[in-house]
């Protein structure tokens, strides 16, 4: 931090930063058209300096904020933006997660500039985006199966929006009026971010808040060193598994060699599986982003989350690997399943540097559930998509909490009278899954159970993992309870593999049960 920062002014611009980055994302959520927006809050969003770099992001979605600055770096690279501007990617080799996630980058041009001085973005999950299935997270061999790849492109030009680009979207799309009330609330988010940035400058002056914008980025990366000058100097290592990849590849095997030297850290995925035939494959963005989320829950203080996280940390991933697979691999899980295991092979190999500080993994999956069709009430399609939470790890001296989203995944459940009112469906149940935590002095958190009966002929697609592995314990625990899908038709119960795609008739109802949390010492 530079030393001319007061901090008490320190405090006020940390405050203002992170206010204008959850100020969009109340925005986007107000204003969203989708449930997945409005109810489950599956969107991210952030404020980020000259050089794409990022000063302060909302307490949104971890898989997505520690990725989305290499989509704003490729924005930046791929168009000269001008005043006005809203650039629109979701291609995920070139920063994105998975495509339904779709990114808007804005420039913030301040008086006389000729160069912006800020961007701001959004990322969010639309419930469609084209592909072999409703809902765009397909059982699929290549990304081309899973929807539209939008590179970098205009699609507001100085303050108007590109009609083009904005159509050839919508035709792609199964859930069109959806969608583009969603890109009109993100295009608002965006909005109300560089008004907000305008403001701040025009009452602070520019010096001052570009100088305490870097000082917010120095005075992270110094506590994130601190954080890495706790953890003894080492090599530690550890590896898991995905179940499969949906097409007979399996266990999939992610392994971690971690090096702590200082205030330093690299992580290294050499030996992991290499890319896989189906979607569990992984961008280097994914695996970037889940290492830096690993890394910040080791600062306890309050700081921002911005690029001084990442300056300490070196990943190495190799490339053509599941954790940095190259085009045109399928990648609609790695977004949402593989990152949950990065995840978890990072926490185990730092629990083995300090036992006492890192927990049993968390249920290691997000329980990806799509359901789209006719809807027999409108004649219109449907797309829905959800993930589900379940058990969190157990912690030194405190349960794991029931019922939750964990680590790469920080959305809400959807309700039960949303998802009625939204889809030809019917909650039939909706709760804990007693019996599915992991057993310890610290024991996990419960899973959850949701059961859906079909209203009308719909498509099913499931993305799960930890169906056939378990979260494992820490320190002694057992490990929590491995997950389950079942589908009940004519009265008769049938086991669902965790990764696929079925259609079922009206009636049909399908069961999810989601993985416990792994158990913490000995009981």
């Amino acid at each position: 931090m530079v030393q001319t920062s007061n901090p008490i002014e320190f405090e006020v611009f940390k405050n203002l930063f992170l206010s204008i980055a959850e100020e969009m994302g109340v925005t986007l959520c107000r204003t969203g058209f989708s449930p997945n927006i409005k109810e489950r809050l599956d969107y991210s969003c952030a404020v980020y300096d000259a050089n794409g770099d990022t000063i302060a992001q909302g307490d949104h979605m971890p898989v997505h904020l520690g990725a989305m600055p290499l989509s704003v770096r490729a924005a930046i690279d791929a168009v000269a933006m001008e005043a006005g501007d809203v650039v629109m990617l979701n291609d995920p080799f070139q920063g994105g997660t998975h495509l339904p996630d779709i990114t808007l980058v804005s420039p913030v041009f301040l008086p006389k500039d000729k160069k912006p001085s800020f961007y701001v973005a959004n990322r969010a999950h639309h419930s469609d985006v084209g592909g072999m299935s409703p809902g765009s997270m397909p059982v699929a061999r290549e990304i081309y199966q899973e929807g539209l790849i939008i590179p970098p492109v205009r699609l507001v030009r100085r303050g108007r929006m590109v009609d083009d680009v904005l159509a050839l979207l919508l035709a792609n799309v199964r859930t069109s009026d959806e969608r583009e009330g969603d890109i009109a609330a993100q295009i608002a988010a965006n909005r109300v971010a560089e008004q907000r940035l305008r403001d701040v400058v025009f009452r602070y002056g520019r010096a001052k808040t570009m100088r305490y914008a870097a000082a917010l980025q120095d005075y992270t990366e110094r506590v994130v060193r601190h954080a890495i000058k706790g953890v003894p100097d080492g090599v530690y290592t550890f590896d898991d598994a995905l179940d499969d990849d949906g097409f007979g590849s399996g266990p999939v095997t992610i392994r971690v060699a971690i090096t702590v030297k200082k205030d330093q850290a690299t992580v290294d995925f050499t030996g992991s599986a290499p890319q896989v035939t189906g979607s569990v494959n992984a961008n280097y963005a994914i695996t970037w982003s889940a290492c830096l989320y690993a890394f910040r829950c080791l600062v306890q203080d309050d700081v921002l989350y911005n690029a001084g996280v990442g300056r300490p940390i070196r990943v190495i991933a190799p490339e053509g690997s599941i954790v940095n697979a190259r085009r045109p691999a399928a990648v609609a899980g790695g977004n949402v399943e593989t990152s949950q295991r990065i995840t978890d092979v990072v926490f185990g190999a730092l629990g083995k540097a300090q036992p006492d500080f890192w927990p049993a993994a968390s249920q290691g999956t997000m329980n990806n559930v799509t359901l789209g069709g006719q809807d027999p009430r409108t004649g219109r399609p449907f797309a829905y998509y959800e993930t589900m939470g379940g058990g969190m790890g157990g912690r030194n001296n405190m349960a794991g909490l029931s019922g939750v989203h964990t680590h790469m995944s920080n959305t809400r459940n959807t309700p039960v009278e949303a998802i009625e009112h939204y889809l030809p469906v019917r909650v039939r149940r909706y709760g804990l899954r007693r019996g599915s935590a992991g057993a310890g002095a610290a024991p996990g958190g419960e899973g959850l159970v949701r059961e859906y009966e079909m209203l009308t002929e719909t498509s099913v697609t499931l993305l799960t993992d930890r169906r056939v592995s378990a979260p494992y314990g820490a320190q002694g625990g057992k490990p929590g309870g491995k997950g389950r899908n079942t589908l009940i038709r004519d009265g008769q119960e049938q086991p669902l593999p965790g990764k696929m795609q079925v259609t079922l008739r009206t009636g049909d109802r399908l069961r999810v049960e989601t993985p416990g949390g792994g158990g913490y010492g000995l009981k």
